[in-house]
């Protein structure tokens, strides 16, 4: 599960990207490692996994991740090839989310490749290149569809209808992303279909020092614009998080971020935005030997749960021992969880709740 950072050139896209991979300095329990130059794996902050480390005292503590992949800059024409467009477009499809970052903050020194800072036009023009890319990939499809739909196959005009509806959205400069399914067969054909623009969206406004607070007037815009996607809109202050990841100490930094009215770097905002965007979330093991936060998706049954740690977890599934984070906190141990009559047997059918602390039994 990954998501992509996305805008403009010169909007703080590798800024942001070079930020993430600093977290390391923010603290020394989330660690950033990098697989490709322009992928890293960054840790997602979570105090529930420090709290545990503290009542459980293991040897190692593990966090959950998510992957930030740094794409390429987009022009207008991307969509037929200009600049990196192919590169781009080739690397956002295989992402599953956006981050969409927008240029909110005024500096001579830093050319805008339209001349002028307008994050509104910067938006536009993103949204649009991805639209047309989509557009292209409907027609094609629809084509396909409509030969087989003539024989009298249901199916075929059953996708043909949901086809033509993205079509007429993508045409009115709307994301796919706005077409509501009518029923579950159409969500599972929209899904099939991976158009980059039914992507979940993140915005970051990127701001500078004075506005990392409260924003300004250009997020003020991007607010207005976006407000009917339901999507989430983070004010951030790239240039200024990157100074404060450089500092050595957590004092230093700490009172970096006092002095901005900040409570925590915005960095760890964002990262956790993003792995709520992928539509994940987190479940815990803790032992003497490792507490550790696992990843799965939200509405993830037990054995798929269990199947993240080991797949004969989830093939001899027995049961799983469950302790709420609430709980585990409130007693302090299992042991006294387990006194308390909190622990819970859930069964194959159970749905995992974000921080539960769970024990698997099973037998291949």
């Amino acid at each position: 599960m990954k998501a992509g950072i996305v805008g403009l050139p010169n909007v703080g896209k590798s800024t942001l990207f070079n930020c993430l991979s600093n977290a390391k300095a923010q603290s020394a329990n989330f660690p950033f490692c990098t697989i490709e130059p322009n992928i890293g794996v960054v840790n997602v902050p979570d105090l529930r996994l420090e709290k545990l480390e503290e009542l459980v005292k293991p040897e190692r503590v593990l966090p959950a991740t998510v992957d930030i992949v740094d794409i390429a800059g987009l022009v207008k024409g991307a969509s037929k090839g200009e600049g990196l467009g192919n590169q781009f477009l080739g690397n956002i499809r295989e992402c599953n989310a956006i981050i969409h970052v927008l240029r909110c903050f005024d500096n001579d020194n830093i050319v805008h490749v339209e001349g002028g800072v307008n994050p509104v036009r910067d938006k536009e023009t993103i949204d649009i290149e991805l639209q047309l890319k989509d557009l292209e990939t409907v027609e094609k499809r629809l084509e396909k569809t409509k030969r087989a739909a003539k024989t009298g196959n249901k199916e075929a005009q059953a996708e043909e209808a949901l086809l033509e509806r993205i079509r007429q959205t993508l045409l009115t400069a709307k994301s796919a992303r706005t077409v509501i399914p009518n029923n579950e067969d159409e969500a599972f054909l929209l899904e099939s279909f991976q158009l980059i623009t039914t992507k979940p969206v993140l915005y970051v406004c990127n701001v500078d020092e004075t506005a990392a607070k409260s924003g300004n007037s250009y997020v003020d815009q991007v607010r207005d614009l976006v407000r009917e996607e339901q999507a989430e809109v983070i004010v951030l202050a790239v240039a200024t998080e990157a100074d404060i990841a450089e500092l050595e100490s957590y004092e230093e930094r700490q009172l970096f971020l006092e002095d901005l009215g900040l409570d925590e770097p915005g960095v760890s905002i964002l990262i956790r935005a993003a792995y709520k965007l992928l539509q994940l979330q987190t479940y815990f093991t803790a032992g003497v030997k490792e507490v550790r936060a696992w990843t799965i998706p939200i509405g993830a049954t037990a054995p798929k749960a269990a199947s993240v740690i080991h797949t004969d977890f989830e093939k001899g599934f027995i049961r799983a021992e469950v302790i709420a984070y609430e709980d585990y906190v409130q007693f302090e141990s299992e042991a006294k969880v387990k006194e308390a009559g909190k622990l819970r047997v859930e069964g194959k059918e159970y749905i995992v709740r974000d921080g539960d602390v769970m024990h698997f039994r099973f037998n291949v």
